[in-house]
């Protein structure tokens, strides 16, 4: 939950900071799904795959140069997955520099790359205590990646868009799944402040 707290905190710091000079400001809220390889030719030992599930999220971004912006976002999987007798759930959260030109009043597009994490949460059932009496009913292990994608944004109306999407996580040394590689595609519902309309 701090993870969150850290990204929703540092999101809101740069949608206030670069408001005075943005062009445009988009906020989303999507949902989708994951595919990842299932099987490996690496020699981690693992078997578990990242594949599968329903994942939700928000994301907004920044124009503050023409087309040109800045672009944050955290997904997350929806329901607890089975890893080794165990209940997982990844989220994803990425930092991303953003391309958006916008064709005509009912069609853009987005072309963004970055960096973020993997952070991967194994629930347990008792609860782990630190010594300040901060209590998590998980384990957490967190990877840094670098993402990937675009998305064609459909202004259904006025500046109410519908966005069909799809990132490439790269995640360095995923050692609990079988493979570092995994793909997020889906949809996502937002809005467009500011912008030619």
């Amino acid at each position: 939950m701090r993870n969150l707290m850290a990204v929703r905190s540092m999101w809101c710091l740069l949608i206030a900071v670069t408001s005075l000079h943005a062009q445009q400001i988009d906020v989303a809220f999507g949902g989708g799904s994951l595919v990842a390889p299932t099987t490996s030719t690496t020699f981690s030992g693992s078997t578990a795959s990242l594949n599968g599930g329903a994942y939700v999220g928000f994301s907004g971004d920044v124009l503050i140069k023409r087309n040109l912006g800045a672009e944050a976002e955290v997904f997350w999987r929806a329901s607890q997955g089975s890893y080794a007798g165990q209940s997982y759930r990844p989220i994803f959260w990425a930092f991303n520099g953003i391309y958006a030109p916008r064709f005509n009043k009912r069609f853009g597009a987005e072309v963004l790359a970055g960096i973020g994490a993997e952070n991967i949460r194994l629930y347990q059932g008792s609860l782990n205590c630190d010594i300040y009496g901060n209590c998590t009913n998980y384990t957490s292990s967190t990877h840094f990646m670098a993402d990937f994608g675009g998305g064609l944004k459909i202004y259904a109306y006025k500046s109410l868009f519908v966005r069909p999407e799809m990132r490439l996580y790269l995640i360095n040394n995923n050692v609990e799944f079988v493979s570092g590689r995994a793909f997020r595609y889906g949809a996502s519902i937002g809005y467009t402040f500011g912008g030619a309309k």
